[in-house]
């Protein structure tokens, strides 16, 4: 039987990228080796890692703008320290966005390097919506915000004007919708959300924002250093690379961001529709920040909790409770999650009514 999986990471990745890897770990390109045992040196696997760094810089529109894609390790966590050691200059200051558990962690990082402004925070409404209205220090270093926040269910339509750099965590909605990506100078993401495995990280870095802190960087946690050697400087994580890259493939066959996007609103329109028809649930987040990639709601009665979720298990719905800080459920509709399986999620959800 088919699982509905709405896990929030790591998370659903299409069908056709999972057959393709499974091939590919028994003979890659023909060559009688497994993708897990080739070098990573190979020309083999060289040409996925250019392919890859290529058609991630051409999904998000940043093809010869000045940037560079690299596929490093560490996931989003080893990026909140990385972000700071490389902008953040010796007696500057950074300006961060605190909208849920992930900022909090950012800016964590970021005050052992140097002066940290907490420029707004959804913290005392337990981040159920994203500030709005806040102004951006014109003399910190740089701005950090998280463009969506998968624990609480909201994500940022607009992202603010200013002539500083940009540093956007895009962990759980890279490649979902379109944007301005130049607007950014300093994208990362973890794969297990939209793009892959966990095991690699996403990093997008405008060159010419590097090498200006002053600080002397340890090599692993240089950017500059990982551009040099095109995402080589130690052993990469082959496979979550390749099944990056496959991914990315996809969503280039599928039309593009534009048209993942589309999809995307459809599934989100469907889903929330229906929290908001059905007086047995409420929605967690405020309206206005709803996310498109995790739906986070509630029983309006705690007490239909056993009922609703014995039907949920039994339609073969997979990794839909809500995290501890929220409660209720999550459900994660990134980029693979079909259709039909929200509407099996709608369907349940309907079937409650007609069990309490």
């Amino acid at each position: 039987m088919k699982k509905h999986n709405y896990s929030a990471g790591p998370s659903i990745l299409p069908q056709e990228v999972f057959e393709k890897a499974s091939k590919a770990i028994l003979n890659f390109n023909d060559s009688g080796l497994s993708i897990l045992e080739i070098s990573h040196r190979s020309k083999d696997f060289v040409a996925v890692m250019d392919e890859a760094r290529s058609l991630a810089l051409e999904l998000l529109g940043l093809t010869g703008k000045g940037y560079q894609a690299l596929f490093l390790q560490g996931g989003a966590s080893t990026a909140f320290l990385m972000a700071p050691y490389n902008l953040l200059k010796e007696g500057g200051k950074a300006a961060y966005l605190d909208s849920g558990t992930w900022a909090t962690a950012a800016i964590k990082e970021a005050k052992y390097f140097g002066e940290t402004v907490i420029v707004a925070s959804s913290k005392e409404q337990n981040y159920n919506h994203i500030p709005k209205g806040y102004e951006i220090p014109a003399d910190a270093d740089y701005f950090h915000c998280t463009s969506n926040n998968t624990i609480f269910g909201t994500q940022m339509k607009e992202f603010p004007a200013t002539n500083i750099p940009v540093v956007c965590d895009m962990s759980s909605d890279i490649f979902s919708r379109n944007l301005d990506f130049s607007k950014f100078d300093l994208i990362y993401a973890g794969a297990q959300k939209n793009m892959g495995p966990a095991g690699t990280t996403l990093v997008v870095v405008k060159e010419e924002i590097l090498e200006k802190s002053g600080r002397t960087i340890p090599s692993m946690l240089d950017y500059a250093k990982h551009i040099k050697a095109e995402s080589m400087y130690n052993t990469p994580p082959v496979f979550a690379v390749y099944v990056s890259l496959l991914t990315l493939q996809w969503i280039k066959e599928k039309g593009g961001v534009a048209a993942v996007e589309k999809l995307n609103d459809v599934k989100a329109d469907l889903l929330y529709a229906e929290i908001d028809r059905n007086p047995l649930f409420k929605g967690a987040a405020a309206v206005e920040d709803r996310s498109k990639m995790n739906v986070t709601f509630l029983l309006n009665n705690p007490d239909h909790t056993e009922t609703f979720d014995a039907l949920w298990k039994a339609a073969n719905i997979s990794g839909l409770p809500g995290h501890r800080s929220v409660g209720g459920y999550r459900a994660s509709i990134y980029n693979a999650m079909p259709i039909e399986s929200v509407q099996v999620l709608v369907d349940v959800m309907k079937a409650l009514e007609t069990k309490v």
